[in-house]
C-alpha cells in the first residue's frame, strides 16, 4: 500500500501544476502580441498627433523662411535714402576716379569682390530708348564718360543691394537668399520709382537721376536708379 500512494500522489501534482499557468511554449506568443500591440499604439499616438502640410503651399516652413517681396518692401527705403545721402555728382565722381581709383572707392564707394559700387547723381538728355530698357543720357562735362540708366523691365545687377555697404550675407540663410534680395530691391525700385515714370517716352527729355552703378569700366557707368525725375 505504501508503494501505491507513493507513485499516485506525484501524479496529480503534476497534473494542479500544469492548471496553474500558461505553458513556457506559449509565454512566446503573449509578448509577441503584446509588444506588436504596443508598438500600434505608438504608430497611431504618432499619426494623430503629425500634421501633412504640402510642399510649397503657404504653410510650408520653407517658403515661410524667408520672403523677398516682404523683405523688399521693408528695407528699399532705407537702402534709397541711403544712396541719396551718399551720391556724388557724376563730373565730380569721375574726376576722383581718373585720378586714383582706390582712393575715390575709399572716399566714395563701398568695395565689392566684381567692382565697387557708388552712388552718384546727375542731370542730362535721355538717347533712344534700346531694347534691353536702357537710356544712354548724356551729361554736360562728361564727354568721354558713356552713361546708361536702366528703366526695366528687366532690372539686372545687385547695385541697390550693395551700395550702401549695410547688406551683409551673413544676415541671410544661404547664397540663395542673398541673391533674392538683390533682386528683391530691384523689383521694389521699380514699383514705387519707374511705375510713376513713363519710361517708354524719355527720349529727348531732360532727366535727373540719383541711383548707384558698378565701377568695371571707369568710361562706362550703367546706373540703376533710385529717382527719376523728367523735367
Amino acid at each position: 500500500m505504501s508503494t501505491e500512494a507513493s507513485t499516485t500522489i506525484p501524479t496529480k501534482q503534476a497534473g494542479l501544476s500544469k492548471a496553474a499557468g500558461p505553458s513556457r511554449s506559449n509565454r512566446p506568443k503573449w509578448r509577441r502580441t503584446a509588444l506588436i500591440g504596443g508598438v500600434v499604439l505608438v504608430i497611431l499616438a504618432i499619426a494623430v498627433d503629425t500634421k501633412v502640410v504640402r510642399i510649397g503651399s503657404s504653410e510650408d516652413l520653407r517658403q515661410a523662411g524667408f520672403s523677398p517681396a516682404a523683405y523688399g518692401a521693408k528695407a528699399f527705403p532705407g537702402i534709397k535714402q541711403a544712396i541719396e545721402e551718399r551720391a556724388v555728382e557724376a563730373s565730380v565722381l569721375q574726376q576722383a576716379i581718373l585720378a586714383d581709383k582706390a582712393e575715390a572707392t575709399a572716399k566714395y564707394g563701398i568695395a565689392g569682390g566684381s567692382g565697387p559700387v557708388f552712388s552718384v547723381k546727375l542731370t542730362g538728355v535721355a538717347g533712344e530708348k534700346q531694347a534691353s530698357g536702357i537710356y544712354e543720357v548724356k551729361v554736360p562735362d562728361l564727354p568721354d564718360v558713356k552713361i546708361r540708366l536702366q528703366t526695366g523691365p528687366a532690372i539686372n545687377g545687385t547695385e541697390l543691394r550693395d551700395a550702401t555697404g549695410t547688406v551683409h550675407f551673413g544676415a541671410f540663410t544661404n547664397q540663395i537668399e542673398y541673391q533674392n534680395a538683390g533682386s528683391a530691391l530691384n523689383n521694389e525700385m521699380k514699383k514705387t520709382v519707374l511705375e510713376a515714370v513713363d519710361t517708354s517716352a524719355l527720349a529727348g527729355k531732360t532727366i535727373s537721376v540719383v541711383g548707384a552703378f558698378r565701377l568695371i569700366n571707369p568710361k562706362s557707368w550703367l546706373v540703376t536708379p533710385v529717382r527719376l525725375e523728367v523735367q
